[in-house]
């Protein structure tokens, strides 16, 4: 039998070393090798391919190391839906059924140096529910809806290129800030502290400069409306046939307007005198039957005009959604940290008063105490289905409606509008745009 025969001594101590588990601090996770003892790892360092694997470790080492933790945790997740997929089990057993496999991927290649630290991310990203005990760690499975995980992945994806955007959007600013610096150092402007500090980054409009806002009186759609030798300027004082009803159809409401316009014809006859407006060519009677059938054009196209006007005065900032968005009248919770001392802390008012837009005076529900708060320490109040709610920001602006639904993957409900010129339509809106009405403040104030 020869020195290192199959059989001798040596060779079976041999295999049983390689077959089992050695030292973790002697295993190269980058060259997948096991050395026997501290020895053979620093000769293992020395070598060749362990220095060309470390120079390509050095390139991104970074992204190396979230790799070797991306396969560590999908490997040990497999290992507890296999084994223990319904069961309250330790950590560290589950950990030691793991690292059977000699070919793992080790911990001390990863992000996480201990087993507690890595249990703890699983508790943090909602994967197992997690318990501390004196023996030890428990981890138990928690199983999701594939439905509800693919959703989650594709808002988690959406989230991340909306940041990645808003970073690129940010990028380019800052590089048009400094072409700008450049260009004025060209030009030899200097630049001040304050200029640098403020002016630059801050974007400021007169009050000349502001939208500008078109007003339509009644003088001036009758001016438009009538039919005459040209249409009088706006504000005009002329007399011009059918004014005299188109004045009161204004100052009436839009179901006023249209029952005078579609009323009775003597009563139309009695207040339009026949052939006032027209020439001495033409009869009496086709006067006042010409004069009678351009006031109810001249109502209907008032009453339709007047409320065109309402809702672009309503929505004069375009749909896009404003910085303040407080509102007397509506139920808003308080996060003000501050007023925890004194029992207010998460808790339900009705908004008072409103002070310079971002300020509100906030009566308190629990025992009618007002407190001011500024709109960034306040949260909007969702009300349940059926419940009355007032629209704080975009298109719909300072419209009323009821709540028929909640979207709680969204993040949006949907309301019935019951104000307003889009009276009876149904939108979707986002939960900060929205918030409960006050019932005694709806009951009290007409739609």
């Amino acid at each position: 039998m020869g020195k290192n025969d199959f059989l001798t001594p040596k060779a079976i101590a041999n295999r049983i070393k390689a077959k089992g588990l050695q030292k973790l601090r002697w295993y190269c996770q980058l060259c997948q090798k096991q050395c026997r003892d501290e020895n053979g790892f620093k000769c293992h360092q020395t070598s060749e391919g362990h220095k060309r694997q470390m120079e390509l470790f050095g390139m991104n080492p970074h992204r190396v190391v979230e790799g070797y933790s991306e396969e560590f945790e999908t490997a040990f997740m497999e290992h507890l839906r296999r084994a223990h997929p319904f069961s309250r089990v330790l950590a560290k057993n589950v950990y030691n059924e793991y690292i059977t496999d000699r070919h793992h991927i080790h911990m001390n290649a990863t992000r996480w140096l201990t087993l507690t630290e890595f249990v703890k991310y699983l508790g943090r990203s909602g994967q197992c529910k997690v318990e501390e005990t004196e023996k030890g760690w428990y981890i138990t499975l928690i199983h999701k809806d594939p439905k509800q995980q693919l959703e989650e992945e594709r808002r988690n994806k959406r989230s991340e290129v909306e940041r990645e955007e808003e970073e690129r959007h940010m990028a380019a600013l800052q590089e048009q800030i400094e072409r700008a610096k450049r260009a004025r150092l060209e030009k030899g402007e200097p630049l001040s502290e304050d200029e640098d500090d403020e002016e630059a980054h801050t974007l400021q409009r007169d009050e000349i400069e502001g939208p500008i806002k078109i007003s339509l009186t009644a003088g001036a759609i009758g001016g438009l409306v009538s039919a005459g030798a040209g249409p009088p300027a706006v504000g005009s004082s002329a007399a011009v046939p059918g004014l005299a009803r188109v004045a009161r159809g204004a100052a009436a409401s839009a179901a006023g307007v249209t029952a005078s316009a579609f009323g009775d014809d003597d009563d139309d006859a009695a207040e339009v005198p026949g052939g006032s407006g027209r020439g001495g060519g033409e009869g009496s009677s086709r006067g006042l039957g010409g004069g009678q059938k351009r006031s109810k054009l001249d109502e209907l196209m008032q009453a339709e005009l007047r409320a065109r006007s309402n809702a672009a005065a309503s929505c004069s900032d375009g749909g896009r959604k404003l910085d303040y968005w407080l509102a007397p009248g509506i139920v808003v919770k308080v996060l003000a940290k501050e007023l925890k001392e004194h029992g207010y802390y998460k808790e339900k008012g009705v908004v008072e008063k409103v002070i310079d837009r971002y300020v509100g005076e906030v009566s308190m529900l629990s025992d009618g105490t007002v407190v001011r708060v500024d709109q960034a320490q306040l949260e909007t109040v969702i009300p349940s289905p059926g419940g009355q709610v007032l629209v704080l920001n975009g298109t719909h602006r300072g419209r009323r409606g009821t709540l028929l639904s909640i979207d709680t993957v969204k993040y949006q409900a949907q309301v019935k509008l019951t104000t307003g010129p889009y009276r009876g339509k149904e939108v979707w809106l986002e939960y900060e745009d929205i918030s409960k009405l006050d019932s005694v403040a709806d009951g009290s104030s007409g739609g």
